[in-house]
């Protein structure tokens, strides 16, 4: 198993925001995590960080159980995050961004090789690399946390809300970009609220209300499945 998560509870602000969730993750797969707010999809990716520290279960990496790992360590195992708000600095200038991505990386030519792939992934990122990252629009930000995490090497990358106050067009955009990643070989757990959007880009997907997983399966399945249909897709 890649990527599993086995029964795992989180308490929240005094609240038990995953009561005993177990999802896994193959090689080269998208899993969409959707549901509304408050149901736990950010505790979920937040503990697989290492942010958050689970009160019971287990998180196995490639076999290795990861729970009360140091986030950096974990980002240095290969798994990283793209945090919903984005949170690239908005001093900074695009290439400063990009750059604090690889700081675990110490070759200047593999650094110089994920900048390559990121601007021919996102090429306005290139012609706007010495402007600061708070003036680019939403849009552009997007792909500026995206790519920040790209230069880290991901094996896992953890899409939460990519495209959370973006235009339609941005939004096909992100996920354009989300499928040519996973193509490359990073699976990616993506926590959308767009549900119509990401199942088209998923293999797999699982829905949380209250902290738990209440329906789950192939991306094609749920896509006509009268009860997701009913709360996600009308």
């Amino acid at each position: 198993m890649f990527l599993n998560i086995d029964h795992v509870k989180v308490n929240y602000g005094g609240i038990q925001a995953l009561l005993g969730v177990s999802l896994c993750v193959q090689e080269k797969e998208i899993v969409c995590i959707l549901g509304g707010n408050g149901a736990g999809k950010t505790t979920l990716v937040n503990a697989i960080c290492g942010f958050l520290s689970p009160l019971a279960g287990q998180i196995l990496f490639k076999g290795e159980n990861i729970i009360g790992i140091p986030p950096h360590l974990i980002v240095k195992l290969g798994i990283i995050q793209v945090p919903e708000g984005r949170g690239i600095f908005g001093t900074l200038s695009v290439w400063e961004n990009l750059r604090v991505g690889a700081f675990l990386e110490k070759s200047n030519e593999k650094i110089r090789k994920s900048l390559e792939q990121i601007y021919g992934m996102f090429p306005v990122l290139e012609q706007r690399k010495k402007q600061s990252g708070g003036s680019l629009s939403g849009g552009e930000q997007q792909m500026l946390a995206i790519g920040r995490a790209l230069m880290a090497s991901p094996q896992v990358l953890l899409m939460d809300e990519p495209t959370l106050g973006l235009s339609p067009l941005m939004c096909q955009e992100v996920m354009r970009a989300t499928r040519k990643i996973n193509q490359d070989g990073t699976s990616i757990i993506l926590v959308e609220q767009n549900a119509r959007m990401s199942l088209q880009v998923a293999h797999r997907a699982v829905v949380v209300q209250n902290g738990l997983i209440v329906l789950e399966g192939l991306s094609e399945e749920l896509l006509n499945n009268p009860l997701l249909r009913e709360s996600y897709l009308s």
